[in-house]
């Protein structure tokens, strides 16, 4: 119904002015005063009288004022008044004073929000500044112990340069006992350079045990190593362009808070529910964001892994997890999987709602051997019931999925129209893969080409959800029935795995949809 009076709260029925009654707009677009707002605030939350939307609040003030309503007001008055009939020049007085009063008022009360603001950046400046206090003592702290370290090195390294010396010496007397005993005549001379060489052994054998036994310094070693690491760990931590000039972001209307803008310069995640909305923001260019923090705040969030589309059913909750790759949207299956804390859903309505039947993509990832080998991607055919059961088992709607599965057997190997068959989504090794879906007969194309993506044994088969991708083009001039779908990226993915020692140990390690935002 039309609001015949969009001067007043809806709630109140009292109209809106510049002190106490002050409009106030909330994130679901509806506007209430001020007095209103706060008293629907209940434990953090406030729902909107009108539309029942659910928002994280502790007070009014936290709602931007909606100065343009104030002026409507203003000049819905001040029509109200030229219509009036004149009043005594002592009653205008009396309206003018009043006039001033009010529009004091709320510069005070204006005052007071953005004073409180004030208070509220100033402690969180205060708080930074503390941080970097202590960052500051333990650097100081990390350089004693370098230095100490050093002088550990220092002391070791003196110890290693005397040894050396007297290892020198000791070696430069051998050497020369060597020489004396081609010179030798007598028996005398014999014994008298045994004797010295005696002498000279017993003070090399000394020399090598003090050498094992000193060398290395455990303490000097352990010391020098773990700062090392220490210091290369923070060194990595730190950025290169910290004194770079950060790009501006433009940060809304004036009305925004101070506690607000600061959120969207540090990319802080507020308290607010997550939109598909919001994920198809992050392709906009960032600098003509008015939200651009949030938006990059979002964006982490997705790298993280920490945003999920959640499913309920009789059985419970299922959610699957929504990645950014190469600046595309994954959606992968719905899987009983634990959530991640701190976590941010969205309704598996509100995603699946998104995609679009006529420009469907679906992916497979393959891997063999302990580890992921690639991506293959699938354009499916628009409006054909094969493609969206092959949708359905990308994403695991139903409750059963393509993930896990393995690959069954290669066809026609190494030749013409050679192909590999998967899909198995009941027992995995060949004898299953019903249909989900009922009538899946209709128009379907040929195809001899590679790359061509069909069921195995026609929809009306008892393995119609098991799919089949040729690797080579045929050269009989016959073609694949059933086909529904072409593999755009990733061929060189399906061949190699085709080329494994025993194509049984390739499995669907994950799959599911690109998100089209």
């Amino acid at each position: 119904m039309m609001d015949n009076k969009p001067e007043e709260c809806s709630v109140c029925f009292n109209d809106y002015d510049d002190n106490q009654l002050r409009p106030r707009t909330l994130p679901c677009g509806n506007t209430f005063c001020s007095p209103c707002i706060d008293n629907a605030i209940e434990n953090g939350q406030l729902t909107c009288p009108s539309c029942h939307a659910q928002h994280a609040a502790t007070a009014a003030t936290q709602f931007p004022i909606s100065y343009g309503m104030e002026a409507f007001v203003r000049k819905l008055k001040d029509i109200q008044l030229t219509q009036e009939k004149p009043v005594p020049a002592k009653k205008k007085l009396s309206f003018l004073v009043q006039e001033q009063k009010s529009i004091i008022s709320s510069l005070i009360t204006s005052c007071e929000e953005v004073l409180s603001q004030l208070g509220e950046y100033q402690g969180q400046l205060e708080d930074w500044k503390s941080q970097h206090l202590q960052f500051q003592d333990r650097l100081y702290a990390l350089v004693e112990q370098n230095k100490s370290a050093m002088k550990l090195l220092e002391l070791e390294d003196t110890s290693v340069v005397d040894m050396t010396t007297q290892g020198e010496d000791r070696k430069t007397q051998l050497q020369a006992m060597l020489g004396s005993l081609d010179t030798v005549n007598t028996r005398q001379e014999v014994d008298i350079t045994k004797d010295t060489a005696d002498e000279c052994s017993m003070k090399i054998k000394d020399w090598l045990q003090k050498c094992q036994e000193l060398f290395p310094d455990v303490k000097t070693v352990h010391t020098s190593v773990k700062v090392q690491e220490t210091i290369k760990e923070a060194l990595e931590m730190m950025t290169t362009d910290t004194g770079a000039t950060a790009d501006l972001i433009y940060l809304g209307d004036s009305a925004s808070s101070i506690t607000n803008k600061v959120q969207e310069i540090t990319g802080e995640v507020p308290q607010k529910p997550l939109t598909v909305e919001d994920l198809r923001r992050m392709r906009e260019p960032v600098k003509r964001l008015v939200k651009a923090g949030w938006v990059l705040a979002i964006k982490r969030l997705v790298e993280a892994g920490r945003v999920l589309a959640v499913q309920e059913d009789q059985d419970g909750c299922r959610s699957a997890r929504i990645t950014l790759q190469d600046g595309q949207l994954y959606l992968h299956p719905f899987l009983r999987q634990p959530t991640p804390a701190h976590a941010h859903t969205l309704q598996e309505s509100e995603v699946v709602d998104v995609l679009d039947p006529s420009c469907t993509l679906a992916f497979l990832d393959f891997g063999w051997a302990g580890s992921t080998r690639g991506r293959v991607t699938i354009q499916l055919t628009p409006d054909t019931s094969l493609a969206r059961q092959f949708v359905l088992l990308c994403m695991g709607q139903r409750g059963h999925t393509y993930c896990n599965t393995k690959l069954l057997w290669v066809g026609d190997k190494g030749h013409p129209g050679e192909c590999v068959v998967g899909g198995d989504y009941e027992s995995n090794d060949g004898e299953g893969g019903a249909s989900l879906l009922p009538g899946l007969q209709g128009q379907y194309r040929r195809s001899g080409r590679a790359g061509a993506v069909c069921t195995r044994g026609g929809p009306g088969g008892p393995w119609s959800a098991q799919f089949t991708i040729t690797t080579r083009d045929r050269q009989d001039g016959h073609q694949w029935s059933w086909v529904f779908g072409d593999v755009v990226t990733g061929l060189d993915v399906v061949r190699a795995a085709v080329n494994h020692s025993d194509i049984r140990e390739v499995t669907v390690v994950d799959c599911g949809v690109l998100l089209p935002l």
